[in-house]
Formats: C-alpha cells, sequence, structure tokens
C-alpha cells in the first residue's frame, strides 16, 4: 500500500513515495487469523534450548518485537537452556529438588508471562520417529502449563542443521527435525495455538546462517530469523520505499524521512534485506556520481544509473540506534542470565547455601540493573526524523 508522504528540503520535485512494502509469510499459512499485537505492560518469554540461550548475544528476536511498538514498554526474559528438551533435563542440578523439570516450571512461573515462546524438538529429533509420542506429550504438558498459568503460546519449529557429522547423518537428522517440525504444528493446530515454521525458510534461506559447527546460527542467522518471525506473527516489514523524481532539477535532491520503528542493525558480514531498510530511488538525475548525506554526513556516493535502479540504506543513524538499543538488550540478557543460572547455585541457592546463602542477596540487587536497563530500552526505541540531501559528489 502506498503511502504519501509531504516533502521536505529546498527542493520540490513532482513525487516522492515511502511504500512500507511487507508480505506475511506464515500467519495465514498456519491457520492464525490476525496479526499478533503486542499491548503495553506486557511480558514475553522465550523458553527452549540453544536456539534461544544463543540469540541472547545477538538479541535480534527481541529487538524485532521491542522496536515495533516504539510507544509501549514490553518486558522480555530469555529462559533458552542449550541442550534441553521439554522435560526440563538440560537444567539439572546438585540439589534435587528441585528436579530439572519442577525447575523449568519455576524459572518459567517467576516470569509471570503473558506471552511464551516455546522452542523445543531439537535435542528430542536425535531419537527420531521412535521419541515422537514421548515429545508430543511433554510438549501439551508444557502448553497446559502455559495456560495454567493465564498465559499464550506461541509454537516455533526446529531448524534445519547444515553438518551433523557426516554427510549421511545430516540427511538423517534433517529428516528428524523436518518429522518434529510437523509434530509441533500438528500440535498447534490442536491445542489453537500459534506456529511459525522456521524449518522452511532456513532450509532455503542462501546466505551463510550456520555458526562454524554447522549447527548453530550465527549473526546473519538471527538476524534471518528476526524477520522470518515477524512474518510468521503476520506483521508487514519494517522498510520503507522512497522514490524520487528529480528531472525538474537534474543534479540535487531533498526529501525528509522518519521510519515507522527502528531497521534491525545489518550483520557485520551479511547484507541489508531490501524489505528491511531504507531503499532510495531517484530518478531523473543527469549522468555523473551524486553524495546523500543525512543529517550533513556524508552516507552513500553512487553514480545516477545505481540511483535509478535503487539504493538500499545499510548504514545511518536508524541503524546506529538500532545497533545500541541491540548492545543494551543483550547486556540486560546478560545480566538476567547471572541473576538466574548463578555462577556455584548450589552454594548460593541449592542443599549448601549455609555455605554462600549470603550472595542472595546480590542477585536480587541485579534487579536494580536490570530495571535501569529497561528503562534505557524503553525510551530509546523511537525512530528519529532525518533530513537527506542528494548533490554531485566533488
Amino acid at each position: 500500500m502506498l503511502k504519501q508522504r509531504p516533502l521536505a528540503g529546498s527542493f520540490v520535485f513532482a513525487w516522492i513515495l515511502l511504500l512500507g512494502s511487507g508480505f506475511r509469510l506464515c500467519a495465514q499459512d498456519q491457520g492464525n487469523d490476525s496479526p499478533l499485537e503486542f499491548k503495553d505492560h506486557e511480558r514475553i518469554v522465550f523458553l527452549g534450548g540453544s536456539l534461544f540461550e544463543n540469540e541472547m548475544e545477538s538479541a535480534y528476536l527481541e529487538l524485532a518485537i521491542a522496536s515495533r511498538w516504539p510507544d509501549r514498554e514490553l518486558t522480555f526474559r530469555n529462559l533458552g537452556w542449550t541442550g534441553d528438551n521439554v522435560f526440563g533435563q538440560a537444567r539439572s542440578t546438585y540439589t534435587s529438588p528441585p528436579t530439572p523439570y519442577q525447575q523449568l516450571f519455576q524459572q518459567l512461573r517467576s516470569t509471570r508471562p503473558d506471552y511464551v515462546f516455546l522452542a523445543y524438538g531439537v535435542v528430542e529429533a536425535q531419537k527420531g520417529e521412535a521419541g515422537l509420542d514421548e515429545f508430543t506429550r511433554g510438549l501439551e504438558v508444557i502448553i497446559d502449563s502455559i495456560d495454567a498459568m493465564g498465559a499464550q503460546t506461541i509454537l516455533l519449529s526446529t531448524i534445519p542443521v547444515k553438518l551433523a557429522g557426516t554427510p549421511e547423518n545430516t540427511v538423517k537428522q534433517n529428516k528428524n527435525l523436518r518429522l518434529y517440525s510437523d509434530a509441533i504444528s500438528k500440535t498447534a493446530s490442536k491445542r489453537k495455538k500459534r506456529f511459525i515454521n522456521l524449518f522452511t525458510p532456513v532450509s532455503q534461506h542462501k546466505a551463510a546462517v550456520y555458526s562454524y559447527n554447522g549447527i548453530h546460527l550465527n549473526e546473519e542467522g538471527y538476524y534471518f530469523l528476526a524477520q522470518v518471525l515477524e512474518r510468521g506473527l503476520g506483521w508487514p516489514s519494517r522498510g520503507e520505499k522512497v522514490i524520487v523524481d528529480a528531472s525538474g532539477n537534474g543534479k540535487k535532491a531533498s526529501f525528509s524521512l522518519e521510519e515507522k520503528m527502528l531497521p534491525l542493525p545489518v550483520p557485520t558480514t551479511g547484507q541489508a534485506a531490501r524489505d528491511e531498510a531504507v531503499f532510495v530511488q531517484i530518478r531523473g538525475l543527469k549522468s555523473g556520481n551524486y553524495t546523500l548525506t543525512e543529517n550533513g554526513k556524508a552516507l552513500v556516493t553512487a553514480p545516477a544509473a545505481d540511483w535509478a535502479k535503487g539504493i538500499v540504506l545499510k548504514k545511518g543513524i536508524s541503524q546506529t540506534l538500532s545497533a545500541q538499543l541491540s548492545d543494551s538488550i543483550a547486556w540486560k540478557n546478560e545480566l538476567f542470565f547471572r541473576q538466574y543460572r548463578p555462577l556455584n547455585r548450589t552454594y548460593i541457592l541449592g542443599f549448601r547455601e549455609y555455605e554462600q546463602g549470603s550472595h542472595k542477596q546480590g542477585l536480587q540487587d541485579l534487579n536494580i540493573l536490570i530495571g535501569r536497563l529497561e528503562q534505557y530500552i524503553n525510551q530509546h526505541r523511537k525512530p528519529v526524523r532525518k533530513t537527506y540531501e542528494l548533490s554531485p559528489a566533488n
């Protein structure tokens, strides 16, 4: 849908159009009739295995949601635990009780969630078809528990692997991962829960989205996954398309822009997705090289032919703000990680707390730092208005 925006600057052109060009990839495919909209002060939790624990560093998934509504305060907690399954077995400690299973639910209840993104099945898929029934039963128990908390569950599929030992084992493992992805989809349909298919888009994506081990995603992978998540929730892409007709002047152009939301920061080794960034197309320029400035700072220099085709702006003020916001989210996540998974847990919270139990207060005090970071995050999620000028390069 084209949206007319007012022109700004010293030059007036025939027209300028800004397009929020988006599409919905999974919402309708998975039977979700309407886009999901989070309300002010709602609490969102990520629960699962390494997919979520590894996400804490890049923070793309959280940033994608947090920046979608700049004026709403949302709280996020990441309970991802590498190697975990639907029975919480990776969460075992020397202290029992709580059992790993009890600890999983204690941790979940402590976050007081309104929504829980659930991502399991990768570990369980190693059992193949023989483990499907056990996995499905465990998954439904977690869904029952989330329902009992009054929260809503959003189910995520498994993702494929690039390399799992030998090529033969990779084929076998991906077959099992798809099998479990289908089982999660069926469970979501049965329980009338939202389901986001990650498996298909990741398997079809051509960029290098895996880390060195061929199993976990890298920064580029989470950048792409955040876009899949947004589309799976029925949200339009966050990019803006700017089209300027400079034929009346031929050598200069000027316009202003305030994006609907901050973009996702472009990975250092990746490329900005056209639908997720500002795409500028300036037609009618005379031949030569032209430099685009943003609030007076040079941003891109390119020939007239390239400007006519369109250029993706993967740098600038919005990208800087977004990267800073991502860093703050990652820092907040690390503090929460240290709080709910402290070193020497057995000595602080377990059966030997008589030795170091005094450190409980230190864990509680982290709430002060976490709270301040969350205030900063909520205050810095809004995009700013920027003025662009295009003129011949020196």
